[in-house]
């Protein structure tokens, strides 16, 4: 299924709010596993790839050996721009690079890390391909997904909420892209038709997503990402009905004050 091109627009404010808001809310707990993960490899030069703002690329810097080479890559710049705002505990290199055609040699990596990336690839075996090129023998790409929306209650409230503020048009963003690749045998067979022989290894991953009130995950969810690019298209005018309709949403379910939801994604690892 095609995505539209403001699923992958990561422009304005939105790396800002991604960063504060969305990287303590939901993606920090799997920046550290994935790191974790990757410091168990026999890896001397790791390439992370949709980096994002570099949750896990600080997490790398800080866990593997400092003789461990880390390249980071992202398509958007205003990403990886504010990542490296942010910067690292000790030298990164950091590249803007498209997945599905990436500037390295063949195997010239031991590992390929991505974070919570591949929901968003228009091709998703080419940038499987892309990455098992660059790899090493033996050397293993590794990566995140979520799980369906329902399994991630924050996302899933805020999406129906939604649903009513845009009834004859809503905006789908989260179940569609985040969310829209979960499939483990959609996932196997795409790794397969990229080059990956070997069956990969899945491990499903459940969390617990904290905020000190509903607001934090209603304006992650409509101002942080690009559903918020969906929202303004339908808009502009309407974001903050949008995030306020989402902020009622969860503080019914949750509750309005400290609230907290399950998330859960799938840990996948392919080896060269």
């Amino acid at each position: 299924m095609g995505h539209p091109s403001t699923d992958t627009r990561f422009s304005g404010s939105i790396p800002e709010l991604y960063e504060r808001y969305l990287v303590p809310l939901i993606f920090q707990p799997y920046a550290a596993d994935l790191a974790a993960r990757t410091a168990a490899l026999p890896a001397r030069e790791v390439l992370e790839i949709a980096a994002g703002t570099g949750v896990v690329t600080r997490e790398l810097a800080a866990r593997l050996a400092a003789d461990v080479a880390i390249v980071a890559t992202d398509l958007n710049p205003p990403m990886l721009e504010h990542a490296t705002r942010i910067g690292t505990s000790r030298p990164v290199e950091w590249r803007p690079a498209d997945a599905q055609q990436l500037p390295f040699a063949d195997a010239t990596f031991d590992a390929v890390v991505c974070q919570f990336g591949v929901m968003f690839f228009p091709d998703k075996a080419r940038a499987f391909a892309e990455a098992r090129r660059v790899l090493r023998p033996g050397g293993v790409l590794l990566f995140n997904v979520w799980d369906r929306i329902e399994d991630n209650v924050f996302a899933d409230t805020v999406t129906t909420a939604l649903a009513g503020v845009f009834p004859d048009d809503p905006p789908r963003f989260l179940a569609r892209t985040p969310h829209g690749y979960c499939d483990q045998a959609a996932i196997a067979r795409d790794l397969q038709a990229g080059g990956f022989t070997q069956p990969p290894r899945f491990d499903t991953v459940t969390a617990i997503s904290r905020a000190d009130h509903p607001r934090i995950p209603a304006i992650a969810y409509c101002e942080g990402t690009p559903l918020r690019n969906e929202i303004e298209a339908r808009d502009a005018a309407r974001l903050t009905q949008a995030t306020d309709a989402a902020q009622a949403a969860l503080a019914r379910r949750f509750g309005s004050g400290a609230i907290e939801g399950k998330i859960q994604a799938h840990v996948v690892a392919a080896h060269a």
